[in-house]
């Protein structure tokens, strides 16, 4: 059952705050994040708590890689007037949405999810033997969920988190989607519509549900969502209704898939701060020259004379993020053929990659000066989040009885 509706337009997305970002968080993520800010509505956020699941004895770094993080993704292109960004700890109904949510997620759902022996694996020096991190994928769920998003860009490691969200959704839906005078709610709601869309719905939820014709189920879909003079509350209303269900409370998000171009690092393994093989977005340009320039090749090339293989040289993978058709091919016979030299294979990557990060770079400088518009910035965003936020709170509340008056 497709339950992304009126939210469909919503894209929610987070990062654990980890201080400077690096070549790898820019390809990988960002340039998706900067490409998604102007076609969705996108609330990207800090995510403080997820850190505190692995590094719960090492919070002092938290704050200071909150606000290094923050000013890079302004510096990369992140622009604050076209999303939302806040820290996740500022929105504390994410909080109580896990815990909501946890009375419901049976225990065996969260200990399934493959990262969590696998992280357990990876990080043996850790004790991980807890509560938050066996259930860091339901606040994910809660991340995600609070703002009804209709879709979340993950790689397609992460599909697992986003399936688990839509189960911990259809869950809750199922136990709390009926309300007690849902169908006099749902027929007040279809009034609402104009005699002509009224007579169409009725037309096509009994094609479906009498006869389960599936383009009348889609057609009335699309009919509810050019209606503009529905509540979200009510259009989600009628789109139980025309299912034979309930109210969706909390749609049921879709992943986005993302094509992350694979960044590798100063040695050829995927760059990451742990293998310390990163070119940082506010890289110095004396630093990052010498960086490039000491980067292993192929080692079958031990003279200037001796032919090698590009497919062998983790230059060579840099090079096909950067390099032109052109240079492509020029490296490629110039090394198979010895007709060029390892630093002057390397020259034209040191431009290439010098000239993405100078704005990036002068633009972060910029911003490392004036930290109170970073930090104006956050609190803009907390307080939209906590907007949208609050009215989810107020619905999950009602549905599960705790609306007291």
């Amino acid at each position: 059952m497709d339950t992304v509706t009126l939210q469909s337009s919503r894209i929610v997305s987070g990062m654990r705050p980890t201080g400077r970002l690096h070549l790898g968080h820019y390809h990988g993520v960002l340039k998706n994040w900067i490409k998604l800010q102007h076609e969705f509505d996108c609330f990207f956020f800090v995510a403080d708590w997820h850190a505190l699941t692995t590094h719960y004895d090492d919070s002092g770094v938290i704050e200071e890689s909150v606000w290094e993080m923050v000013t890079d993704w302004l510096a990369a292109g992140i622009e604050p007037s076209a999303v939302s960004l806040f820290l996740q700890s500022k929105v504390p109904e994410h909080a109580e949405l896990h815990l909501l949510l946890s009375m419901i997620t049976p225990l065996s759902w969260l200990e399934r999810v493959p990262t969590y022996k696998d992280q357990q694996e990876k990080l043996k020096e850790k004790d991980l033997s807890t509560y938050g991190f066996l259930g860091y994928p339901l606040l994910q769920s809660a991340d995600i969920l609070t703002y009804r998003a209709g879709q979340v860009p993950v790689g397609e490691d992460q599909v697992v988190h986003v399936e688990l969200t839509r189960e911990v959704a259809r869950r809750f839906n199922h136990i709390y989607g009926r309300e007690r005078d849902f169908e006099e709610r749902a027929e007040a709601a279809i009034k609402k519509m104009g005699k002509k869309n009224v007579k169409l719905y009725n037309q096509l939820r009994k094609a479906y549900q009498e006869q389960g014709d599936t383009e009348a189920l889609d057609t009335a879909r699309a009919l509810l969502k050019e209606q503009q003079n529905l509540t979200i509350g009510d259009a989600e209303r009628l789109f139980g209704f025309l299912e034979g269900g309930g109210k969706v409370i909390l749609p049921e998000p879709k992943a986005l898939l993302t094509s992350a171009a694979k960044m590798p690092g100063l040695d050829g393994q995927k760059m990451s701060k742990s293998y310390g093989n990163t070119i940082t977005l506010r890289e110095p340009e004396d630093s990052l020259a010498e960086k490039i320039k000491k980067m292993p090749t192929d080692t079958n090339r031990v003279r200037r004379t001796d032919p090698g293989n590009p497919d062998l040289c983790p230059v060579w993978q840099l090079h096909e993020i950067y390099a032109t058709e052109d240079q492509k091919q020029w490296v490629q016979e110039g090394c198979r053929t010895a007709g060029i030299g390892c630093l002057d294979c390397k020259g034209p990557l040191i431009d290439a990659v010098a000239a993405e990060l100078k704005p990036i770079r002068e633009r972060a400088d910029d911003l490392s000066e004036h930290p109170e518009v970073v930090r104006r910035i956050i609190e803009d965003g907390n307080e939209a989040a906590r907007e949208v936020a609050r009215d989810t709170l107020e619905e999950v509340r009602s549905a599960m009885g705790l609306s007291y008056k």
